[in-house]
């Protein structure tokens, strides 16, 4: 469906930046223009496209380069959002570019930006001007391919061939997951100016060893501890953190996020730049990837959530926040459930979330019905184990399955994310990794009741 007609190019002070086919308010827009104007930080743009490349280049656990994927690009009318995947799909990252940066006006829709080998060599040699022409689109290709031969005539420079955008399936599975993830974090640790810059120093290679532990400020900048402190944040394989390097002069400060229970796992940092915010997410583990990490199951299991979201969707108007309230008195039902109807939506990649904004924003990627059983076997496995399963007590259930009996404890109270069960699944995650098919099997057979 998508394809780039020409290449992104930087030249004579002008960055222009080619985008594949974009959803967008009005439809399917084959040459989408979301920019055409002055960039007021070239350099800081030109560092922040480039960690971007870098970490999506990038297989962090059991380093290895890897083939570069396309950032997904989403125009929201105050400002422009760019958000990759590592190739381990270990590490999230998003440069959210805002409107004060830009001298032009941001229009609104989604779809891929090129950043190939080209455009990075270009980038990295950058230097820091006053104006900065920036075109985000295909507008205007053509005549920078043309060069004048004398006053009436032209020759082709040079033919680019239309390039397919290869956007990875788990890319889909992962946006969900994070987005679900980041909702339920917190800023737990802030650095700022020079004990910013001085963690950023201290940074491993990409290559270097996997090296786990809390950050803890030091008075000129933090070092990785064995130990939690009053003031530190946990952080799984610090070298996945390698490429803020190239943006660590611009950084004025760092704030790191954790899940509410302050335990180690999941990840966050988001570092803040003149008109800039650059959001790196980590899995609790190297080795472990966004897409399979089930944070969205629970939501899925409800049958009321799935009705709510087909509504909420047709709200949804490429908005850099999402107004909950807003939301709920439109469609006349609760704030938890237009909540849980966003974290539905994350699924097929429609929605994401912003901790420093504590809000959703709405990004569009082409819809497939059969996404949420096909990116979710747990949930499949689930409704195969619905008519198998024995109410035992108050809060305790048999769930029979061809192996083997399990038990679960369920209580109405704190539902399934409390839930535990006696299967090797939930004895090696717990819920860590959203629940165990058993449990959402009680989940589904609770819902059809109702």
């Amino acid at each position: 469906m998508r394809a780039f007609k020409y290449e992104s190019t930087l030249e004579d002070g002008s960055l222009a930046l080619a985008l594949a086919p974009a959803l967008t308010p009005t439809g399917v827009e084959k040459s989408p223009i979301f920019f055409r104007g002055i960039a007021k930080h070239p350099q800081i743009l030109a560092r922040g496209l480039l960690v971007l490349a870098d970490i999506t280049a990038t297989r962090y656990f059991k380093y290895v380069p890897d083939a570069q994927r396309d950032p997904v690009l989403s125009a929201q009318g105050d400002r422009l959002r760019a958000e990759c995947f590592s190739a381990c799909n270990g590490v999230y990252a998003r440069l959210d570019l805002l409107s004060t940066g830009f001298e032009g006006e941001i229009g609104f829709g989604t779809t891929n930006v090129d950043i190939g080998m080209t455009l990075r060599t270009a980038l990295t040699g950058m230097k820091q001007k006053d104006k900065f022409h920036l075109l985000i689109g295909s507008d205007g290709f053509t005549t920078s391919q043309l060069r004048p031969i004398d006053d009436t005539l032209t020759k082709l420079e040079k033919v680019i061939h239309e390039r397919p955008v290869q956007m990875p399936d788990r890319w889909i599975r992962a946006l969900g997951n994070t987005a679900e993830i980041h909702r339920k974090m917190k800023p737990v640790l802030t650095l700022k100016g020079i004990q910013a810059k001085g963690f950023l120093t201290t940074l491993p290679p990409a290559t270097g060893k996997d090296q786990s532990g809390w950050v803890t400020p030091t008075p000129t900048g933090a070092k990785l501890m064995p130990r939690p402190s009053k003031s530190s944040a946990y952080i799984s394989g610090l070298h996945r953190l390698s490429a803020l390097k190239r943006i660590m002069t611009h950084v004025t400060q760092i704030t790191f996020y954790m899940l509410d229970n302050l335990e180690p796992g999941p990840s966050m940092i988001e570092l803040t730049l003149p008109d800039t915010r650059l959001t790196i997410s980590l899995t609790g583990a190297s080795w472990q990837g966004y897409s399979g990490e089930g944070a969205l199951l629970e939501s899925l299991a409800q049958k009321e959530t799935q009705e709510d979201a087909e509504k909420i969707k047709e709200s949804l108007a490429f908005d850099a926040i999402i107004n909950e309230k807003n939301l709920a008195e439109e469609w006349n039902i609760s704030r938890k459930r237009v909540q849980s109807a966003l974290a539905l939506l994350a699924v097929s990649g429609r929605v994401g979330f912003d901790a420093s904004e504590q809000a959703y924003f709405h990004r569009e990627l082409p819809d497939d019905p059969n996404r949420i059983l096909k990116d979710n076997p747990r949930l499949v496995g689930a409704k195969k184990l619905v008519d198998n399963i024995t109410k035992t007590g108050k809060n305790n259930w048999i769930v029979s399955s061809q192996d083997a009996n399990y038990l679960v404890h369920y209580e109405e109270n704190t539902g399934a994310h409390q839930a535990k069960c006696t299967c090797t699944w939930y004895l090696n995650h717990q819920n860590k990794r959203g629940p165990c098919k058993h449990i959402l099997a009680i989940q589904l057979k609770k819902d059809k009741s109702l």
